[in-house]
C-alpha cells in the first residue's frame, strides 16, 4: 500500500513536471513565431518604403496608394527611422521625447538592435535610411507569461502540499489520539484491579507505609489514565495556583528519581494564579524534567524556577546536560525527533502542543550552551 502511495506521489510530481515544460515550451515557440511575424511586417514595411522611394524618384512623381497604406498600417510596432541623407530621425509608436534627447535615441536604437536586426531601405543599390525597430506591446507582455505560469503552477503545486501535510498532520493526531485513548482504556481495567488489592492488604496487616507509597503511585496512575484520556481533546482550564502544582509535581519527581540527581526549586512564596489543567501542566514538567535527566545521563542538577511579571508566570526547568546546539532549538518540538537510542520523539512535541494549544502559553529553549547544560521555559497568562 505504502509503495503504491509513493508511486502515485511521484507519478503526479513527474506529470506535473511534464506538463509544465511542454507548456514553457510551447510558450517558447509561440513567443518566437510572434516575433518572426513582426520582423516579416517590418520587412514589408521596408519595402513599402522602397516603393514609396521608387514613386518619388519616378516621372510624375505620383505617390503609391498601397505603400502609403501599408506604411501607415503600422500602429503597434516601435520603430524609429533614420534617414541617412538629411540625418533625420522619425519615430513612430513611441515617445516623442525620446528622439529629442540624443541620450534616450541612443539607448533606444541600441534595445532595438538587441531585439532585432534593423533593416535597411534602398534605392538603385543605395542605402536611403535605416529601420530600427523593437518588440510590440503584446510580445513584451507574452515576455512574462512563463515567469507568471510558473509561479502559477508553483502555487498551486504548494496547495497541493500543504494540503497534503496538513490532511497527514491531521490524521496522525487522530491516530495518536485514538493510540491514547486506547491505552487509558487498557490501563484502567489492571488499575481497578490495584485498587482492590490495596484495599485487601489493609486488612492483612501490612506495614501501612507500603500501603500508602502503593496508593500513591496508584494514585499516579489513575493520573496518567486521565492524562492519556484527555489527549484528541479539548481540556477544561480552571483557575489553579501554579507554584503549588509545580511543587508538587517537583516533590513527586524528586522522590522517585536517582539519588545522583540534584534537585532545586525557587518558587515564590506568593501563590500564582492561572488558568491550567493540572494533570496536563504536570504531565508536561514531567517530560521536560526526564528529558533534562536523560540529557545528563542520570547525573547532574535540575532546577525548576518561578518568576512573574506584570502579565505572564515564566517557569524555568534548567539540566546541567549536554546541552543542544542552535539549529536544535526549533527541531526539538517537531514530533519524531529525538537524540536517544530509544525513543519515539514525542514527549517535547506534546509538551508544545499541551502548552501551546490547551493553554494559549509559550514553550522555548530560553538557553542552551553545548556540554554544560540548557534551560526551558514555559510562558502562561496570569490572572489579573
Amino acid at each position: 500500500m505504502l509503495q503504491k502511495k509513493t508511486f502515485s506521489r511521484w507519478a503526479f510530481i513527474l506529470a506535473s513536471l511534464l506538463i509544465v515544460s511542454l507548456i514553457l515550451w510551447n510558450t517558447y515557440i509561440f513567443f518566437n513565431q510572434l516575433k518572426e511575424n513582426e520582423r516579416t511586417k517590418m520587412e514589408i514595411w521596408a519595402v513599402a518604403q522602397e516603393e514609396l522611394a521608387q514613386s518619388l524618384e519616378g516621372e510624375g512623381g505620383a505617390v503609391s496608394e498601397t505603400a502609403l497604406t501599408i506604411i501607415r498600417s503600422n500602429s503597434t510596432t516601435p520603430m524609429i527611422l533614420h534617414t541617412l541623407k538629411e540625418d533625420n530621425y522619425e519615430g513612430r509608436n513611441i515617445d516623442e521625447a525620446i528622439l529629442n534627447n540624443d541620450e534616450t535615441l541612443k539607448n533606444k536604437i541600441s534595445q532595438f538592435q538587441s531585439e532585432y536586426e534593423p533593416l535597411e531601405v534602398k534605392y538603385n543599390d543605395q542605402v536611403l535610411s535605416v529601420i530600427y525597430f523593437g518588440n510590440s506591446p503584446l510580445i513584451n507582455k507574452l515576455k512574462y507569461y512563463p515567469a507568471a505560469l510558473i509561479l502559477i503552477i508553483f502555487l498551486f503545486i504548494l496547495a497541493v502540499y500543504l494540503f497534503y501535510k496538513t490532511s497527514k498532520s491531521a490524521e496522525q493526531n487522530r491516530l495518536w489520539a485514538g493510540m491514547a485513548k486506547e491505552t487509558a482504556h487498557q490501563i484502567g481495567t489492571p488499575l481497578s484491579s490495584l485498587v482492590g488489592w490495596a484495599e485487601l492488604l489493609k486488612s492483612e496487616n501490612v506495614n501501612p507505609e507500603y500501603i500508602v507509597e502503593m496508593e500513591k503511585d496508584i494514585s499516579r496512575l489513575e493520573t496518567i489514565t486521565d492524562r492519556f484520556s484527555k489527549i484528541g481533546s479539548i481540556p477544561k482550564l480552571e483557575q489553579h495556583d501554579l507554584v503549588e502544582e509545580t511543587k508538587s509535581t517537583f516533590y513527586y519527581l524528586q522522590k522517585r528519581s536517582s539519588k545522583l540527581i540534584n534537585f532545586e526549586l525557587n518558587v515564590p512564596e506568593k501563590p500564582i494564579y492561572v488558568q491550567m489543567n493540572p494533570q496536563l501542566f504536570s504531565w508536561t514538567i514531567e517530560n521536560l524534567v526526564k528529558n533534562g535527566i536523560d540529557a545528563m545521563k542520570g547525573k547532574g542538577k535540575i532546577t525548576i524556577s518561578i518568576e512573574k511579571n506584570s502579565k505572564l508566570a515564566l517557569v524555568h526547568i534548567a539540566d546541567t546536560g549536554k546541552g543542544l546546539t542552535k539549529s536544535e532549538f526549533r527541531r526539538i518540538f517537531t514530533p519524531g525527533h529525538t537524540t536517544k537510542k530509544r525513543g519515539w520523539g514525542l514527549g517535547l512535541s506534546l509538551a508544545k502542543r499541551i502548552i501551546e494549544e490547551y493553554h494559549n502559553g509559550k514553550i522555548r529553549v530560553l538557553k542552551s550552551v553545548p556540554n554544560q547544560g540548557t534551560t526551558m521555559e514555559i510562558a502562561l497568562k496570569t490572572e489579573s
